[in-house]
């Protein structure tokens, strides 16, 4: 089938992630995946046998009761215990595509063959994924540390015809849905639904969707950067290729050699300037985002490496013939990389909204606040408040969370990553981002209209004739809570593809 992804071992990258969300692909088992994991539980089902002893989290209890021996007649039940006593998430809701997300890439993280599952557990998942059959998840619940437990149980919950789902265009308990599909629950087998709750998914699928976002805003912080430049009639020297081939890293040469791209043909830039230099905020552009440039490319190559990974614990190797307790539900390495990602993205709010502030200063000959006849009217003052503001909650939220631990389970889970917490402030970091750049957009179109006759650019006069379609230029004072929301839309309309 065309339109198809096959979850198999091949690496999963972000590249082909947005495109298995973007085209709507459906998900099916490659059969070497298919292989993997009814080996795997084949084995396990012989151990569980055969073998007596105590193996955490399959014949045991979980967290501090790991001591606790449980009969095999229990096995069952235990792990369907699990499930329900874990499902304590509360808060806001997981958004719908963050929730398809987790789906996802727990399918792929079961399908290695490392995690003990049924096979029909799996194709369930998929069979959700499928028809947009979204478990209920809250944003709080988890520490990331024994994976995302919370979070995950409420995934789960759905498998057992419990708790709540999206389907259809409304919220309604799982059991209802099952019934409409005529699924039977599944019946979760040993160590099932500790394969299920264990792992990084929701800070994973947190990610890999800011950074698929991160992809798109770091470009158009680029394109509305040199708009601005242009509105404040900046110079073209600070992008010299020679200033950067001195000071090569890789974020800082790849901006300066867009902003020459998008400012070739300008006879804005082109017009001799009186004044020597500019303000930081434009002539450090390739310095500061390019550094945020940099930031989120390690960190694309953190969640790489994690979404092609498996998370749960214990781990089984048939090969081996061991099942060993480890810790790679651990989100250290996510929560580390999260609260990096959200730096750089607030560093990137942090450098537009000075760039609007500029713009409204009446310099460069600009008007005041970029209207005629200031005074009678506002025009511009009030929305690089709102850019401040949200600046400056940025910087509230860049405080990293993985610099913190709690200890939990009765001091077994004695260190904790707060990934979690990482995750979803770094997503609020990102809707800001968002807001902060349509406000400097918003202020660099009315800026270079003031550069009339002069053009800027092909490129730069062809999106600003497509965002003035949108959001026109202000001749007097307007409701602007309208133009702001507004240019978000637009720039949430484009597809940017993410570069590998």
């Amino acid at each position: 089938m065309e339109n198809t992804h096959y979850i198999s071992s091949e690496v999963l990258t972000l590249e082909t992630l947005q495109e298995i969300i973007s085209q709507h692909k459906s998900l099916s088992l490659s059969e070497e995946a298919r292989i993997n994991i009814q080996k795997c539980r084949e084995y396990l089902d012989k151990k569980m046998a055969s073998n007596d002893k105590p193996i955490y989290g399959i014949n045991t209890g979980f967290g501090s009761l790991c001591n606790v021996k449980i009969s095999n007649e229990d096995l069952s039940q235990l792990q369907e215990n699990l499930v329900k006593s874990h499902a304590c998430g509360t808060g806001d809701e997981v958004p719908a595509e963050i929730v398809k997300i987790m789906l996802l890439l727990k399918i792929q993280s079961l399908s290695y063959g490392h995690s003990g599952v049924q096979l029909v557990t799996v194709e369930r998942l998929i069979e959700f994924y499928n028809n947009d059959i979204l478990p209920v998840i809250y944003t709080q619940g988890s520490l990331g540390a024994s994976g995302d437990l919370a979070p995950l149980a409420h995934l789960s919950l759905s498998l057992l015809g419990e708790g709540e789902v999206y389907y259809d265009g409304f919220r309604q308990p799982a059991k209802k849905v099952l019934d409409k599909m005529g699924w039977q629950p599944i019946v979760l087998q040993s160590k099932e639904g500790l394969a299920l709750l264990n792992g990084t998914q929701f800070m994973s699928s947190y990610g890999c969707y800011i950074l698929m976002k991160a992809a798109k805003y770091s470009y158009f912080a680029d394109v509305i950067g040199a708009i601005s430049l242009e509105g404040f009639d900046g110079r073209i020297e600070p992008f010299d290729e020679l200033i950067h081939m001195v000071r090569p890293h890789k974020g800082q040469i790849i901006t300066a050699r867009r902003m020459k791209e998008l400012l070739e043909g300008s006879k804005i830039v082109a017009q001799p300037k009186e004044h020597v230099q500019d303000p930081y905020s434009f002539r450090c552009i390739p310095q500061v985002h390019g550094a945020s440039k940099d930031a989120i490319d390690y960190v694309k190559k953190v969640f790489k490496t994690e979404i092609n990974s498996v998370t749960d614990n214990p781990n089984i190797f048939i090969g081996e013939d061991v099942i060993i307790s480890g810790g790679n539900f651990h989100g250290q390495p996510l929560a580390l990389a999260l609260d990096f990602l959200a730096i750089a993205l607030s560093e990137l709010g942090s450098i537009s909204e000075r760039r609007t502030y500029q713009l409204i200063s009446g310099l460069r000959g600009l008007p005041a606040f970029l209207v005629d006849n200031p005074g009678l009217n506002s025009g511009f003052m009030i929305p690089q408040y709102t850019a401040a503001s949200i600046a400056s909650q940025n910087k509230q939220l860049a405080t990293p969370a993985s610099v913190d631990s709690i200890v939990s389970s009765n001091g077994q889970e004695d260190h904790v990553s707060m990934g979690a917490n990482a995750a979803t402030k770094c997503l609020k970091v990102m809707e800001n981002l968002e807001r902060i750049l349509a406000i400097e957009l918003m202020n660099a179109s009315q800026a270079i209209a003031f550069r009339e006759p002069l053009k800027s650019s092909e490129f730069i006069e062809t999106f600003l004739k497509s965002y003035r379609a949108e959001v026109p230029l202000v001749k007097e004072d307007r409701i602007l809570h309208y133009d702001i929301e507004n240019s978000v839309a637009f720039l949430n309309s484009f597809m940017v593809e993410l570069e590998d």
